[in-house]
């Protein structure tokens, strides 16, 4: 499974949002400024955020973006998913697939489902208010 640079700048665009959430409306040009990509492709991005009610646009004089709700009800899992398309890791367990002709004798199916689970567990029990927070540099020695 490999994260594509719109999931990506999808989470890096929320974090930003939450964090510069107390001046209201934010411009996608400041956002572009500040995390470094391209204002062209974040409106691509920012359009999936707003057609899946993560985030809300205002037109005109003091116009942007914001968040819908708390970045801790924002699930990361749930914005990897539809920005990604699905994160299963083989294409016989996307929603989409055609039922495999395989399924009764596959000797991996269990290992993948259980592979599903395990990344699907993990990203599901972050939140964006979650990815604001930052992990002291220098405190990772274990004795």
């Amino acid at each position: 499974m490999l994260i594509s640079t719109k999931g990506r700048y999808a989470l890096r665009v929320l974090i930003d949002m939450a964090e510069h959430s107390g001046t209201g409306y934010i411009k996608l040009m400041d956002i572009a400024e500040r995390q470094e990509i391209s204002e062209k492709y974040l409106e691509s991005i920012v359009k999936e955020l707003v057609r899946h009610d993560i985030v809300v646009g205002l037109r005109g004089k003091g116009g942007g973006y914001k968040l819908s709700k708390e970045p801790d009800k924002i699930v990361v899992g749930d914005i990897l998913r539809f920005m990604e398309g699905g994160l299963e890791p083989v294409a016989c367990l996307g929603k989409q697939s055609k039922p495999c002709p395989k399924v009764s004798v596959c000797r991996t199916l269990g290992f993948w489902r259980g592979l599903n689970d395990v990344i699907c567990q993990y990203i599901d029990k972050y939140t964006v208010a979650d990815l604001m927070l930052t992990e002291e540099n220098g405190n990772d020695y274990i004795i």
